[in-house]
């Protein structure tokens, strides 16, 4: 049985990544130990200021974390039990109409 702390923090977390560029930068860092900006942005093909924005919000509420390497910065999962959540939706044959 889940207590309610529990409960909050799940309920956070999926606030959090309840975004499908969210949801994407996850199943890549998952898949890479680190990657950068420039990486990522070409990888999901997605405009730097707004992943930069999804990136810095994640790291703000401790999903992610950054590692400045001259001008590039690193990002990697910080919770990689989060990667869970993937697996779930990944097996899930909920039929959304």
């Amino acid at each position: 049985m889940l207590t309610n702390d529990k409960l909050d923090k799940v309920a956070f977390i999926l606030k959090t990544i309840a975004h499908p560029t969210r949801l994407a930068i996850i199943e890549l860092l998952s898949n890479h130990e680190r990657l950068c900006v420039n990486d990522i942005c070409t990888m999901i093909q997605c405009e730097q200021s707004l992943l930069s924005h999804h990136l810095n919000n994640m790291k703000i509420k401790g999903i992610l974390q950054s590692e400045r390497e001259k001008q590039n910065i690193f990002y990697s999962l910080k919770e990689k039990q989060i990667t869970q959540i993937l697996g779930c939706l990944e097996n899930c044959e909920c039929n959304f109409s």
